[in-house]
Formats: structure tokens, C-alpha cells, sequence
């Protein structure tokens, strides 16, 4: 089986591009991965999220354990079968779902007991639990089971919150084992306080993981705060491992994250908005539910080469939203996740030539000048 391995290729000040080798192919970085939740990339095909350029997708553990569970996935023989996806797939621990049901759950050094949002059972889940949840899902990047403290919190509830998860994350690295082909990621914490994401770099990588997350941002902080958080937090990871920003994001986002040395990065953002009318172009937001669309014979982008783009109007587009077509949402998501990866692509190529401050000046130029609509 093919060794888990990231390669640095290139770097540009603090943006770095390369390659993560696993045994069902390459992830090129930065990579963006679509979130396939509940085993689907909503309203796509899996061919179909192959062809707009995604090496990985992400599941989600705290809902397949639940439905259609864990433990049947492993019998149908893994969730890459089971959801007709061939190459990786990261699931992250179901610790921020858990983290999300506020009321519904309890919290103490064990783990995290909750009751479903889909039928009130109950349930625990452990840094033990989880790592065997991904196990039987078969995952090839595997996270630790964390908390996640909403912002606004305390420094003390921060503190206290991310030295919880340190020693979650020896408990899930313990768990993890031996396990050839497959790939363990820490997560630092720490919030917005810089001394705490010190302490929590130093905890994971004394643990040690194959790549680490920084977690606890896209929580409300809000872009500038995270900023401030991404010009120093990765830079306390291991230069030689992936660094991932889970739950983000906007475009705006993604490129700044990027700038500032992250790898990898998740967000719904795509395809959620895609349900919803809203198209990322080059130029901003298109909304299509606008009625400013409904005879506008243009496509969504003339530079995007996505079937929405090259077949389908502005005008059809239009139309076939406000009539409640499933259709709608499918050529909306199929264009918002081929845009995504292009993002990635254009930056990809930046940095490898050298040219990544020309390449952002030019984006949020296109993005100034254009007819952009408001989410």
C-alpha cells in the first residue's frame, strides 16, 4: 500500500504548493475539498465532482454514524464504495457537529454524550469512538476528535477547551494505531490568543500526526480576526506535514488562507449556495433568482468551461430556479464547485511560477470591477 506523503513543491512567501501522495491517488495543494456529509456531494454525481477537477472529498463522521451507520458502511465494504468515490476522502471526527447541539449535549473528560437530531436516541462519542467510527468508514485522512468553543468565549473557556483536546488528541492518536496507507491529522486550538496556539502546536507535534489542522476559525470571529490568526498560527506547524483550514470558504477567504500557508481547506459554501440561486464567477456573486436574469442570453461565466457555462443561459438558468427544478441546483453546484477548483488551479500555478502576488492582485481587481451581487 502507496505510504501517506506531502511533498513540497514550490513556495512564494508564505503560500506553498505540492502534492499529498495516498494509496487512491494524488491531492494537489492547495486543494480544495468538496463536503460530501451524508456520503453525497448534494446535487452532484461523484463522476461528475471528479470532472470539475476535486482530488478529495470530505464525509462527515457524526452523521454517517447515525444514519445509515458506521457499522453498515463497513459491512457494504467502506464508505468509498459505498458512495462510489475512488479516490480519497478525508471524514472529520463529528466533534463540531456534536460541539453545534449546545442543549442536546454533555461534555466531560470522556467525551461528548448527545442526543440525535434525527430521532432523540442517545449516543456518545469519544476520541476511542470516533477514531473507530473512521476506521470502519475506511477514510484515508482521518481527524482527532476536538471541541470547538464558539466565539465569542473567555480566555480561560478557550484555554481550558483547547488542553482538553490536547489530551483528546493523544487519546485518538493512541486509538489510530498502526495503521499503513492511512493518515492521522492533529488540530490546533486556541481561538484568537496567540500564546495558546503556541501551547497547542507544541502539545500536537510532540504527539506527533501525519498533518495538522487549524481548527477553531469560521467560527464568527470574523475574516479580519482569522487573518490575524493564519499570519502566525501555521507558520507553529511542521513545515513538512499539511496544514488544513477546516469550514472555510468564501473565495476571499480561500485566497488569503492560501497566501498565508495553508493547504487544504472544506466548505459547503458551493454547494449550499448552488441549492440557493448563487453562482461564484470570476467577476463576484451572480444571484439567478434576479430578475434582471430572466432574458440575459449570457452564460453564468464565458471563461468557465462547466456544463452550466457552455450549454445553459443566464435566462434558462433563471427560469428553471424559480420554477423549482431539480435541474437548477445541479448545474448551479456542478458550476460553483468547477469555479472552486479553478481558484485552486489558478493559485497552484502562481506559486509554482513565482508570480502568486500578481495572480491575488489580478482576482481582487476582476472581483473590484465586477457587476458583483451580494450574498
Amino acid at each position: 500500500m502507496t505510504p501517506f506523503h506531502f511533498t513540497l513543491d514550490a513556495t512564494d512567501g508564505t503560500a506553498r504548493q505540492g502534492t499529498i501522495t495516498t494509496s487512491r491517488g494524488e491531492i494537489r495543494t492547495p486543494a480544495f475539498m468538496p463536503v460530501g456529509t451524508a456520503g453525497t456531494v448534494k446535487a452532484m454525481l461523484p463522476e461528475s465532482v471528479r470532472a470539475t477537477g476535486a482530488d478529495i472529498v470530505l464525509g462527515n463522521t457524526y452523521h454517517l454514524m447515525l444514519r445509515p451507520t458506521a457499522e453498515r458502511i463497513a459491512a457494504l465494504g467502506g464508505l468509498h464504495r459505498f458512495m462510489n468515490w475512488d479516490r480519497p476522502i478525508l471524514t472529520d471526527s463529528g466533534g463540531f457537529q456534536v460541539m453545534s447541539l449546545a442543549d442536546l449535549r454533555k461534555l466531560d473528560e470522556r467525551g461528548v454524550t448527545f442526543k440525535s437530531h434525527i430521532d432523540g436516541s442517545r449516543h456518545e462519542l469519544t476520541p476511542e469512538r470516533s477514531m473507530e467510527i473512521q476506521r470502519l468508514l475506511g477514510s484515508d485522512i482521518v481527524m482527532c476528535f476536538d471541541e470547538c468553543p464558539a466565539l465569542p468565549a473567555t480566555d480561560e473557556e478557550v484555554a481550558a477547551s483547547m488542553r482538553l483536546s490536547m489530551r483528546w488528541a493523544q487519546r485518538s492518536r493512541e486509538a489510530f494505531g498502526d495503521r499503513p496507507g492511512h493518515a492521522l491529522f492533529g488540530i490546533q486550538q486556541g481561538g484568537v490568543t496567540r500564546d495558546l496556539r503556541a501551547e497547542s502546536a507544541e502539545a500536537l507535534t510532540a504527539i506527533g500526526f501525519d498533518g495538522y489542522a487549524v481548527g477553531g476559525l469560521a467560527v464568527g470571529e470574523g475574516q479580519e480576526a482569522m487573518f490575524g490568526v493564519l499570519d502566525y498560527a501555521p507558520a507553529m506547524l511542521p513545515a513538512d506535514r499539511p496544514r488544513y483550514l477546516m469550514g472555510v470558504g468564501k473565495p476571499d477567504d480561500i485566497v488569503g488562507a492560501v497566501k498565508r500557508g495553508i493547504d487544504m481547506m472544506d466548505c459547503v459554501l458551493p454547494s449550499r449556495s448552488g441549492r440557493t440561486g448563487q453562482a461564484f464567477t470570476r467577476r463576484g456573486v451572480v444571484n439567478i433568482k434576479n430578475a434582471r436574469h430572466a432574458d440575459d442570453p449570457r452564460p453564468l461565466d464565458e471563461t468557465c468551461s462547466c456544463p452550466a457555462c457552455t450549454s445553459y443561459s443566464r435566462a434558462y438558468l433563471h427560469h428553471v430556479f424559480r420554477a423549482g427544478e431539480m435541474i437548477s441546483g445541479m448545474l448551479m453546484t456542478w458550476h460553483n464547485l468547477r469555479y472552486f477548483q479553478d481558484l485552486m488551479a489558478g493559485m497552484r500555478g502562481a506559486i509554482a511560477r513565482g508570480g502568486f502576488a500578481d495572480w491575488e492582485a489580478a482576482f481582487h481587481s476582476g472581483r473590484a470591477e465586477g457587476d458583483i451581487e451580494p450574498l
